[in-house]
């Protein structure tokens, strides 16, 4: 069997794709719930460990809004945009997989995204982020979390699934 084969609802393949997938996405979720607990127990808000001097620094944020801040202040609208995301995930989760083991993967670890952001607005009213790329002083990208880590792997396996797998459509 090749990679490129489409799971069968209910046959064990598919069951243990799902399996591996769902093991996956919780080690996603439980290593986000860490990392943000030691980092939030570490550093102060604002406080800057380089790492890699000149490229990478921990830096200890709370993110009120979404990516790049957007909707800053307004969490609730963003719980509520999580909670449709992710509902929608799940229950239009075999039209959106199409059969195919790299998409299982993909929206799990998206889901696991989502409910690792959404646990921290709820909990604690701001998303925790901490990892902070930059290049030297002259440009810095917006510091992140393991959550958005998921939800972007899961969002590129996905496109890269569909370019990928053109052939499904014709189908």
């Amino acid at each position: 069997m090749a990679w490129r084969d489409r799971l069968v609802p209910g046959e064990t393949r598919e069951k243990r794709v799902f399996i591996a997938a769902l093991i996956l996405g919780v080690a996603m979720l439980f290593a986000d719930a860490a990392t943000k607990l030691y980092f939030t127990h570490t550093l102060a808000t604002g406080e800057r460990i380089t790492v890699i001097p000149g490229w990478f620094d921990l830096t200890l944020v709370h993110n009120t809004g979404a990516a790049w801040s957007i909707l800053s202040g307004y969490g609730y609208i963003l719980l509520i945009i999580a909670f449709l995301v992710g509902a929608g995930i799940i229950y239009f989760f075999r039209s959106l997989t199409e059969n195919c083991a790299e998409r299982y993967f993909a929206m799990l670890l998206i889901l696991s995204g989502i409910v690792g952001n959404s646990i921290d607005r709820l909990w604690r009213g701001a998303v925790v982020d901490f990892l902070s790329f930059h290049y030297f002083d002259a440009y810095y990208y917006p510091v992140f979390n393991v959550a958005d880590i998921a939800i972007c792997c899961g969002v590129g396996i996905y496109l890269i699934s569909g370019f990928c797998r053109k052939d499904q459509k014709k189908r």
